[in-house]
């Protein structure tokens, strides 16, 4: 059984949707709240989308090895995962889900034992269709995170499973299978 379940992408690939489909699927799995430094958007709340901090206590926290994984994004904002989210599931006897940027993910994969990481792919155009769609970004930061994508998706070879979100109900039906897959500890799935 892994110890920790870590999804990965693009933005713009479906990451978050994928994710909310997998927990009602699959109760056995809690999706860690990420830390971030950037600005609260309309409608989230501290502790249940993020965990919104300050750069100034984010780099402190930083010090204390408090994060697992930290990444700086495109847009200057930081992001990480708490040490203390992982362990506050694990007490509640679930799996932790972990989704993050792709360096995250894979430091995570290298620094984890156990961790099984998954990697979300779309085709390029479709990423850059969502993300003008969800216009949470301004379209410069649309092109840089386009940019990065085509980067991303070329490391897709360096996660354990690679999931296609060309179909919604096609691609949340084979992440669920995976992961119940997964946590069967009698089963054997087979890594890429």
């Amino acid at each position: 059984m892994p110890t920790v379940l870590v999804v990965t992408g693009p933005s713009g690939a479906g990451k978050g949707t994928l994710i909310r489909e997998l927990v009602e699927r699959v109760p056995e799995i809690e999706v860690t709240v990420s830390a971030t430094t950037r600005e609260r958007r309309r409608g989230e709340e501290d502790g249940r989308e993020y965990w919104f901090l300050s750069d100034d206590d984010f780099l402190e926290r930083v010090g204390r090895d408090e994060f697992l994984e930290h990444v700086e994004y495109v847009s200057g904002h930081r992001y990480g995962t708490l040490r203390s989210e992982l362990e506050r599931i694990a007490r509640r006897g679930h799996v932790p889900l972990l989704e993050l940027e792709t360096a995250g993910a894979l430091r995570v994969k290298g620094e984890v034992p156990g961790a099984v990481t998954i990697f979300i792919s779309a085709r390029v155009e479709e990423l850059e269709r969502r993300l003008r769609e969800r216009a949470t970004e301004s379209t410069g930061e649309i092109g840089e995170r386009i940019a990065l994508a085509r980067k991303q998706l070329e490391q897709e070879g360096e996660f354990d499973y690679v999931i296609e979100n060309d179909d919604l109900e096609r691609a949340v039906g084979e992440l669920t299978a995976l992961v119940r897959g997964l946590l069967d500890t009698t089963a054997t799935m087979p890594r890429r």
